[in-house]
C-alpha cells in the first residue's frame, strides 16, 4: 500500500492525533478531563483498526454519546462564549487546541477515504464531536489555570 493513499493518510492523521492527546495527558489535569482523554484514546485505537480493516464493526453510537454526555458536563461549569477565542493559553489548553485542529484533519482525511472505500459512517461523527470535545476541553483548561481565554475581537486592527 502506498503512503499516500487515503487509508495510509486516515490512519497517520488519528495516529497523531492520539499522540497529542498523549501530549496534552503529560500535563497536570483535573481528574474528569484526564479520565476522559484516556478513554479517548482507547477509543481511537478502536477506530484506526476499523480504519485499517472495514469489516470490524468497532466505533459505536455510544462512544458519541459518551463524548456528548462528558460535553453536557464540562460546559455547566464554562461562561456562555461570547466570541471566537484564539488558540493559546497555558501549555495544556495551547496542546489541546492543537489536538482539536489535528482532529478536524483526521476527519476530513476520513470524508476523502470514504470515496474510495466504504467507512462506517460512525467514524466521521465520532470525530466531529471529538473535536467539539476538545474545544470544550481547551475552555476547561483555561478557566482551571490562571490564563483566562484570549477572545477574538472581529474587528480589524
Amino acid at each position: 500500500m502506498r503512503k499516500d493513499c487515503p487509508e495510509i493518510q486516515a490512519l497517520g492523521d488519528v495516529d497523531e492525533l492520539n499522540s497529542v492527546i498523549g501530549m496534552i495527558l503529560a500535563h497536570d489535569l483535573p481528574t474528569d478531563v484526564k479520565n476522559s482523554l484516556t478513554e479517548i484514546q482507547h477509543r481511537l485505537f478502536d477506530l484506526g483498526a476499523e480504519l485499517g480493516n472495514p469489516r470490524l464493526r468497532r466505533v459505536r453510537p455510544g462512544m458519541v454519546t459518551y463524548l456528548e454526555e462528558r460535553m453536557d458536563t464540562f460546559t455547566e461549569n464554562l461562561p456562555a462564549l461570547r466570541s471566537f477565542i484564539l488558540p493559546n493559553g497555558v501549555r495544556a489548553a495551547s496542546v489541546c487546541h492543537l489536538a482539536r485542529a489535528v482532529c478536524r484533519r483526521a476527519e476530513r482525511s476520513v470524508v476523502v477515504l470514504s470515496k474510495h472505500q466504504t467507512v462506517n459512517p460512525e467514524i466521521q461523527i465520532y470525530l466531529n464531536r471529538l473535536s467539539d470535545f476538545l474545544f470544550i476541553s481547551c475552555r476547561i483548561l483555561s478557566a482551571s489555570s490562571d490564563h483566562p481565554e484570549t477572545p477574538w475581537p472581529d474587528k480589524p486592527a
